[in-house]
């Protein structure tokens, strides 16, 4: 019988943790269903390289504002209002992207869309960490990022389906407006279920006994989590929060540069996570493949494979999370990426030709296919998701929310900074270039994690210090 309830509360907290983890499919889906519109808006608003690259970065200027203001509002209304919130805006993003009619109109609709997908950035960790036991923290974690990887996958094989229905992301697809406007609209399904979950799912119990809801605190954390002892955890949580009504940035001041030597650990973390150049694939593959002389058809199928190859490859870090460690894998992590992008970056020094008419000779096309890919095998057992988990759960609960926040925020702003600059990078300096530059941050990624990172497997997070 209590086998039984054990494996009963164990899928009631898989369950919850899954719907809320929809918010990353979200933030996967908005991530990267661009990709295979990049072409199409260049060509159909006539735009020059860095102009492209602000199109498609600007949505993560809201992704970074929706993350600094989600921990307060989550603070104040409570984490399930706030999902909803997100499903809303990236609602009307999705719509509006669709049927712009020019490209301040586009940017609008993206940064309208971003501060949906920041707020889901912020809330599906904190709630995931909230919600979850202990011994099964880390792994629950995991599922935002294997969900983020489910987003992208889904993007990239609806823009390569809705591509090839028309034939070509320009052409007319339904009611006169081309397949790469169809890209966008069809965003809203998932927004929709996200906001129909965030209405169904518990709230988080360390929500509730900040607002001295102690008996539907208790309630959770018996039916869901399977808490043997309710009361006592409760005055536990109460004992981390009383120094706290409402998280502010008094919480994360500090002698460093104005902040808890903490808080910067989790914000250079999350920048490095995208100095590594994983964005500059996963939102221009389509556009890096034909560059390099494939055609519109084979660039499509290797993204979606690039796409299959990240989900399978979350499942190593949700496996080995709590079993591993953060820090390990982290490491392991780094060298894999390093070694994979170095060889992109050789591979693309091998490039011949100029303009449309470029190549990658024998053996240097699959040589930089082999490196990109195993980049991605590397990123996605690791890095993809381990930095979520940490984040999540590194801070102490006096200041978890607004260092999350701000840590969340430094990672949109990275991914700003690698999106906006890529295309114009890529045709300034080249892509061997460029990818040499990504291998010396996963380098740097190795040290930083040796010298600065906690662990923190098994740890509650009344615990953290």
């Amino acid at each position: 019988m209590t086998t039984q309830a054990s494996a009963n509360h164990t899928a009631k907290v898989i369950g919850v943790t899954i719907a809320a983890a929809v918010g990353g499919f979200l933030f996967g889906f908005d991530s990267s269903v661009i990709n295979g519109a990049v072409d199409s808006i260049q060509g159909r608003f006539a735009l020059g390289e860095f102009l492209t690259g602000f199109t498609v970065a600007i949505a993560l200027l809201g992704c970074a504002a929706g993350a600094w203001f989600a921990g307060g509002l989550a603070d104040r209304w409570g984490r399930k209002k706030v999902m909803m919130l997100g499903s809303a805006l990236f609602i009307i993003s999705s719509v509006g992207s669709g049927l712009a009619f020019s490209v301040p109109d586009l940017m609008l609709w993206r940064v309208l869309g971003g501060l949906g997908i920041g707020i889901a950035s912020v809330i599906a960790p904190a709630y995931i960490a909230e919600i979850s036991p202990a011994r099964m923290r880390g792994s629950l974690a995991s599922l935002q990022q294997l969900a983020i990887t489910i987003g992208i996958f889904a993007a990239l094989l609806s823009d390569a389906v809705l591509a090839d229905r028309a034939d070509g992301a320009s052409n007319d697809l339904w009611l006169g407006l081309e397949a790469w406007r169809w890209m966008f609209i069809v965003g809203v399904i998932p927004a929709v279920v996200y906001g129909v979950l965030a209405l169904l799912i518990p709230e988080s119990p360390r929500y509730l006994v900040g607002k001295h809801l102690d008996e539907e605190a208790a309630q959770i954390l018996a039916n869901i989590t399977g808490e043997k002892h309710p009361n006592e955890r409760i005055h536990e949580i109460r004992l981390t929060l009383r120094k706290e009504q409402r998280s502010s940035f008094a919480d994360i001041r500090g002698p460093r540069f104005g902040l808890q030597p903490l808080v910067w650990v989790g914000i250079i973390m999350a920048v490095l996570q995208q100095f590594v150049g994983i964005n500059a694939i996963f939102y221009y593959s389509t556009t890096l493949w034909k560059s390099v002389g494939f055609t519109e058809s084979q660039s499509f199928t290797t993204s979606v494979i690039t796409s299959v190859i990240n989900v399978a490859m979350t499942f190593v870090a949700i496996l080995f999370v709590d079993r591993v460690g953060r820090r390990n894998l982290l490491m392991a992590g780094s060298i894999g990426m390093f070694v994979g992008l170095l060889m992109a970056a050789i591979a693309f020094s091998q490039q011949i030709g100029t303009g449309d008419e470029v190549s990658l000779p024998d053996p240097w096309g699959v040589v930089a296919l082999i490196g990109a890919n195993l980049f991605v095998i590397f990123f996605a057992s690791t890095w993809g998701p381990i930095m979520w988990v940490l984040l999540g759960e590194m801070f102490p609960n006096r200041m978890r929310a607004m260092a999350l926040g701000i840590g969340t925020a430094a990672n949109w702003v990275a991914n700003f900074v690698i999106s906006l600059l890529f295309p114009s990078l890529t045709e300034m300096v080249g892509l061997s270039i460029v990818y040499g530059g990504f291998a010396l941050f996963a380098a740097l990624s190795f040290f930083f994690v040796k010298s600065k990172i906690p662990e923190t497997k098994g740890m509650e997070l009344e615990d953290m210090k």
